[in-house]
């Protein structure tokens, strides 16, 4: 996902996209617990892949959040904070990943597309209450709803995934759409720290210090 710098919104528009951005930080961060949980428990490298992508939507809601009322400084510190707090749950994906490379599991099908048919509601419902928001603060704001509608694609994806696994019997297909959804987040994760490291230079460059 994409992650440009964020444009400051209107006073007046402040409050409504405040308000849109913590509710799918919520929803994100509620239905990681769920999919990573259930991803553990049906074997799932994909499923463990994406629900990485609801911490990695977390973050950039609530960078988007911060973004209207801290300063550079601290705002690139939550950034590089919250890219780490990304990669956490990647490496475990990644880890999970290339133990099965030898020997591809056919995961649980039917708990993988009922945790996939749950993240295309959240997602879905992300990005009805981004929609409403995305030009008012900016490329973030809008990479932010575009990342919620694309995520739909992705769960429908697994599910896909899960029906093909379900007639060849095979742990590939899952270990396959797993390893591309993780170097997603890991690729989401280094542009979220690439942001926080631009506003860290902004922010001593505003203060007249030396650029290291």
């Amino acid at each position: 996902m994409s992650t440009p710098d964020p444009v400051e919104p209107t006073r007046l528009d402040a409050r409504q996209l405040r308000r849109a951005v913590l509710i799918v930080a919520g929803l994100n961060f509620s239905y990681f617990f769920v999919e990573f949980t259930v991803a553990l428990t049906a074997g799932s490298v994909s499923l463990l892949a994406d629900s990485v992508d609801f911490l990695e939507d977390t973050s950039i809601n609530l960078l988007i959040f911060i973004a209207l009322g801290w300063p550079l400084a601290r705002r690139a510190l939550a950034g590089k904070a919250m890219a780490l707090i990304i990669l956490g749950p990647a490496s475990v994906a990644a880890w999970t990943a290339i133990q099965r490379f030898s020997d591809p599991v056919a995961p649980e099908v039917v708990p993988l597309v009922l945790a996939s048919l749950g993240a295309i509601v959240v997602n879905g419902t992300s990005a009805l209450v981004l929609a409403n928001v995305r030009h008012t603060g900016g490329s973030l704001s809008r990479a932010a709803f575009l990342s919620a509608r694309n995520d739909v694609l992705v769960n429908v994806a697994i599910i896909a995934m899960g029906l093909v696994t379900a007639w060849t019997g095979s742990g590939w297909p899952d270990l396959v759409l797993g390893t591309f959804i993780i170097l997603l987040a890991a690729h989401a994760a280094w542009e979220v720290w690439e942001v926080s490291e631009e506003e860290r230079l902004a922010s001593k460059a505003l203060a007249g210090e030396e650029i290291d």
